[in-house]
């Protein structure tokens, strides 16, 4: 006799970095829920295996909570590494960085608030040490001649432009609109002496 399950089957996990794939499953889930409903046992399903096999990789929900959040400043790093690489000048670079922010952030509006929910090592290169606080960095540095505390002054002020706007629009204050990031955004106006 051929008995036939008629129960949903979750996929076999068939790879071999499982931190991987749960870090994957988590940022796709963040994509239609929100940080609140994330769930480990609800990923190793995802993923095919068991909940203990998790728990092996992060032994809680802030653990993969971090890790979510390390991908996400590095997706943002390279947005932005790319935004910029279309440009001429450091004045066009540091304005297509800060417009990808923005345009990053309304793309992926869980990632992004989790990525600064889990933001705790705010200092010299205000957002840690990643690609995009160092192209911020960079950036700042150059455009105040390598003045350190110049540079210091220039990075809070651009990122609280950027995150700013990108706050209030993800938050409906202001409509998610490309044309007010390109002109709230533009370096010929921003920052003027």
């Amino acid at each position: 006799m051929v008995t036939v399950s008629t129960s949903p089957q979750t996929r076999a996990y068939h790879h071999g970095d499982l931190r991987a794939a749960l870090v994957d499953a988590g940022l796709k889930a963040l994509e239609s829920a929100p940080i609140e409903e994330l769930s480990l046992r609800a990923l190793a399903r995802e993923v095919g295996v068991s909940p203990t096999a998790v728990y092996r990789h992060f032994p809680d929900k802030q653990a993969l909570l971090a890790a979510l959040a390390a991908e996400g400043i590095e997706q943002l790093g390279q947005y932005q590494q790319a935004a910029a690489a279309g440009t001429e000048g450091n004045s066009d670079a540091f304005g297509a960085t800060g417009r990808a922010y923005v345009r990053w952030a309304l793309a992926n509006p869980a990632l992004f608030r989790l990525v600064f929910g889990q933001c705790r090592d705010v200092g010299p290169s205000i957002f840690g040490d990643n690609l995009a606080a160092r192209l911020l960095q960079d950036r700042a540095l150059h455009a105040v001649g390598g003045d350190a505390a110049g540079a210091q002054r220039l990075m809070v002020q651009a990122w609280a432009v950027v995150h700013g706007l990108a706050m209030l629009m993800l938050d409906g204050q202001l409509p998610q609109d490309h044309a007010l990031i390109d002109r709230v955004i533009d370096p010929r106006t921003l920052f003027t002496r």
